[in-house]
């Protein structure tokens, strides 16, 4: 096991994100796990949860670390940021979890990222919007769950031993600032021209410097 080198995964307290990390476990990868959280604007529920699923995934693997990113301070400078619409929010949080697991990454020498995506099972998961997702990238992003459908991942928790961890109710932080329509026909170049209001490599940098 995890003789094919190191890979940064994101994980939240969901089905789909520990489960594609078990996929990459047994496909060989040693697994870096990465929580974005929303604390204080959440309770810290979230984070023991995420806690409990990488306690169950370190079984697979020797030597398990976890990152908690303290998300909510840079939701919330987008969400009231009024040169940014509200609709292209989701798709600047997924850009920027995407380069802050890279950074992540490349500190420690880990050869891409994986995410729990499904091709087309939520707005952020559109051809349109993981294209301007993965636009963030500069190092290979793995996921492998794209093909599955939903009773396909949840069979497999359930296999795992993630599956009542995951079910548990839990406010995610991607939904505490989120707005009510969400784009889902993003467009990449846009994407850019909106993200010349913030400064993405200074928050990099800054969640980065804050993890726990």
């Amino acid at each position: 096991p995890n003789s094919q080198s190191k890979l940064v995964s994101l994980i939240s307290a969901g089905f789909d994100s520990p489960v594609a990390a078990y996929r990459m476990m047994r496909r060989g990868a040693r697994i870096i796990f990465v929580h974005f959280h929303g604390y204080p604007y959440t309770d810290k529920e979230e984070i023991t949860q995420v806690k409990d699923l990488v306690k169950i995934l370190s079984d697979y693997q020797a030597d398990t670390k976890l990152y908690l990113i303290p998300f909510g301070q840079f939701q919330r400078a987008i969400s009231t940021n009024l040169k940014i619409p509200a609709r292209v929010r989701t798709i600047l949080y997924r850009r920027t979890m995407i380069r802050v697991a890279e950074a992540i990454a490349r500190k420690k020498n880990a050869k891409g990222v994986v995410t729990g995506d499904s091709f087309g099972q939520v707005a952020s998961q559109t051809p349109y919007n993981i294209f301007a997702i993965h636009d963030a990238s500069t190092i290979p992003l793995f996921q492998p769950l794209i093909g599955f459908d939903k009773e396909e991942t949840t069979k497999i928790a359930e296999g795992i031993g993630t599956y009542e961890i995951s079910k548990l109710p839990c406010k995610d932080n991607c939904t505490m600032f989120s707005p009510e329509k969400v784009e889902i026909m993003a467009n990449v170049y846009a994407i850019r021209e909106y993200e010349e209001n913030i400064d993405v490599d200074d928050w990099v940098k800054k969640l980065v410097n804050e993890a726990e």
